[in-house]
């Protein structure tokens, strides 16, 4: 009992207590730090001569040009990598929890910079272009993690994003090609991740049915169907029914010419624009409008919300069709937006790998973006090192975002709370 007489509620005190205590797992982020410091002047300091240097390139047209810097990969790798210990050190002393992933990524940031100066070495690595094709990487997990933010906001887990990229691919693709309109392609890729979008509604909502098997399972059928397909429609008939052309870059005036983020933010394709708009549309609905309210009720008390007058599953029911939308349309941007054509799974995995940057985001899309960056770095990283190379197996260069996934579904990244009623069913009876 406090001196007032007051005594304080068990919950406060174990929040007080977790922000002053030092965290296992902060103490643990400092440790891994450090030995990430110790790697990079092992690896990338003591192994260079010190006359080698790297070159990164600045500038891209018709962005203003930039002159390429030039950095010693001895000093430049040693500096970083004291700059990463003492972030380690940092977080081993520290005693509040808050702020400590914000100077973990910093300290991450630091090690892959010594890392991209030590592969540099002796070359010269076009850093505005790796930034381009992070982007491009990440444009279509940021369609698959709204996706399923909308989805489990309202309290669907939706697992089906996979199949959903590959119907809006698919059929992308393929009425691209037949009408010569890509903007009808795009239609066709959100129609047909919205009709599995309602599918996954229909079965889990009106049935009860578990929604991880039924997402599950339009996975497989939809990896069957396309493939299937593939093989026995559009490979006979490729120049007319899956040879659709590509949404060319739209460069928005005297902005596409700002040194390095202009040919990276402001000369890009309809789809990366579409991707930033949903983004900021989605996060303000969720946060700031009655609408949003309403979503955010059903799926953290959806009885609750039924006593105040609210349809919980017409909610649940719109929300995971319009989550399926936004997934076909983020499977057109495979095809229609970036590569030209359909080819079996092509998705390769990106369905799952956007589920895990929603979960990374903690069901906020801002954060959702921030991982969905951080996955689509890790796979331009992976092309341009193979480019470089700097002796490390390309299986091994590969597997880098999908371990990146298992990181994060298996909880390395913290302690993260789903909405409440996130896949449980909900019957008005």
């Amino acid at each position: 009992m406090s001196m007032t007489g007051v005594v304080a509620p068990d919950g406060l005190v174990a929040a007080a207590a977790e922000r002053v205590a030092p965290s296992g797992r902060v103490r643990g982020m400092g440790v891994f730090l450090v030995l990430l410091a110790f790697v990079a002047v092992l690896g990338f300091v003591s192994s260079v001569s010190s006359r080698a240097h790297a070159t990164f390139l600045l500038s891209a047209p018709p962005a203003v040009g930039v002159s390429p810097l030039t950095m010693s990969v001895r000093w430049t790798a040693g500096a970083l990598a004291v700059l990463c210990a003492a972030l380690g050190v940092l977080l081993v002393l520290r005693r509040e929890q808050r702020g400590a992933y914000l100077i973990f990524g910093v300290g991450f940031a630091t090690f892959l910079w010594a890392f991209l100066v030590w592969a540099a070495r002796g070359a010269q690595l076009n850093f505005v272009q790796m930034l381009v094709t992070t982007l491009i990487s990440t444009t279509p997990l940021v369609f698959g993690s709204l996706s399923g933010v909308m989805c489990e906001r309202s309290g669907v887990i939706n697992i089906a994003i996979e199949g959903q990229f590959l119907a809006g691919a698919f059929l992308g693709a393929m009425v691209g090609s037949v009408t010569g309109d890509l903007w009808l392609g795009m239609l066709a890729g959100a129609v047909a991740g919205g009709l599995f979008g309602w599918l996954l509604a229909f079965l889990a909502l009106r049935y009860a049915v578990d929604q991880i098997i039924v997402g599950v399972v339009i996975v497989a059928f939809c990896t069957g169907l396309t493939n299937f397909l593939t093989e026995q429609v559009l490979t006979p008939d490729q120049t007319t029914l899956n040879s659709p052309q590509t949404f060319a870059p739209i460069a928005i005036p005297l902005l596409d010419k700002i040194p390095i983020l202009g040919p990276v933010l402001f000369d890009e394709n309809v789809f990366v624009y579409l991707a930033a708009i949903l983004l900021v549309v989605v996060n303000f609905g969720l946060f700031r409008t009655r609408w949003g309210l309403r979503v955010r009720a059903v799926g953290e008390h959806p009885r609750a919300a039924e006593t105040v007058g609210i349809h919980v599953l017409s909610v649940r029911y719109r929300n995971v069709v319009l989550g399926g939308v936004i997934a076909g349309i983020g499977g057109a941007s495979f095809t229609i937006g970036s590569v030209g054509e359909f080819s079996s799974e092509m998705t390769a995995g990106l369905g799952y790998v956007a589920l895990a940057a929603m979960i990374f985001g903690r069901w906020k899309p801002f954060g959702a973006l921030g991982a969905s960056l951080l996955f689509g770095f890790s796979v331009s990283l992976q092309s341009f090192l193979a480019v470089l190379n700097v002796g490390i197996p390309s299986p091994f260069l590969a597997m880098a975002p999908y371990v990146i996934t298992i990181a994060v579904v298996s909880g390395l990244v913290g302690r993260v709370r789903p909405p409440a009623a996130d896949g449980a069913p909900y019957s008005r009876e």
